[in-house]
């Protein structure tokens, strides 16, 4: 019977953190389908992540976007409390399973596994390029899709990288359905903290859920609990290529108010993605 009864815990506490994982989405993975790297609450979609791009880091704006017009926040209170939940949770669990995981996986087979995840997202990348006019972006998209598909071993290997200029696109791919409406004249709406996901608004709400019925994982013939796995594993990895330098640690370490350090910063490169 105890044997029984530990065994039940021990499940529980599994499925309990593959379900805190796979929901946090892009709160400290890689989410943005543009490049591996996620702008969430916990640094990185995207994504800002890992491997590489600097356009998720929070302090590095144009100076235009320095004056740029904040975002309401009428949910204040809501917000705060999730955004403190969200934080605990970045440091208390996820980064010390991330921190277990490096340590145990070389670098070079979890940049794999972001360079497959990365490619598996072409399908969100390759439509808001053409739902924006960035053709030349879609065009370059498709050519890195098919390159590293075939020659990258179903996208395990980046062979494009490195590659000569003419294979980056003149604007920089569309990172999603958010930049998308904002293009077309949607303005971000109240801004929103969700539990476990992180800083949002209403439009990159809305943004976020047209990405994931584009994403192929969706659609994937799992049960409930092999498709939280899969995404758990997902983040999970994301997060381990992004301890060294991670953008959200880094804005909040000097904040007075991480919370409205955070908030300012999404909405600033929300609005910079939009102008790109």
């Amino acid at each position: 019977m105890r044997g029984d009864k530990t065994g039940a815990s021990l499940m529980t506490i599994v499925l309990t953190t593959a379900l805190l994982l796979g929901a946090a989405g892009v709160c400290f993975a890689a989410e943005a389908p543009a490049e591996p790297v996620t702008v969430a609450q916990f640094g990185g979609e995207p994504a800002a992540a890992p491997s590489s791009g600097s356009a998720s880091d929070f302090d590095e704006f144009d100076a235009q976007y320095s004056d740029q017009p904040l975002v309401s926040d009428p949910l204040s209170g809501w917000n705060r409390f999730w955004f403190q939940i969200n934080d605990s949770l970045y440091r208390g669990v996820f980064r010390p399973m991330a921190r277990g995981y490096a340590w145990a996986i070389p670098p070079r087979p979890r940049t794999w596994v972001s360079n497959f995840f990365t490619n598996l997202l072409f399908p969100v990348r390759f439509l808001n390029d053409l739902l924006t006019g960035k053709w030349d972006a879609a065009y370059m998209e498709t050519s890195k899709f098919v390159a590293n598909t075939s020659f990258g071993v179903l996208g395990l290997g980046d062979v494009t990288e490195g590659m000569p200029r003419n294979w980056e696109p003149e604007r920089p791919t569309a990172d999603g359905f958010d930049q998308t409406l904002g293009k077309a004249g949607f303005g971000p709406g109240i801004y929103l903290v969700w539990p476990f996901i992180g800083p949002s608004s209403i439009r990159g709400t809305v943004g976020w859920v047209a990405d994931a019925y584009c994403d192929p994982l969706t659609y994937g013939r799992f049960t409930f609990l092999e498709f939280l796995g899969i995404r758990a594993y997902k983040n999970l990895n994301e997060l381990s290529l992004q301890l060294e330098g991670n953008e959200y640690e880094t804005l909040t370490a000097g904040a007075v108010d991480k919370y409205a350090a955070v908030r300012d910063a999404y909405i600033r490169y929300r609005a910079k993605k939009v102008a790109e």
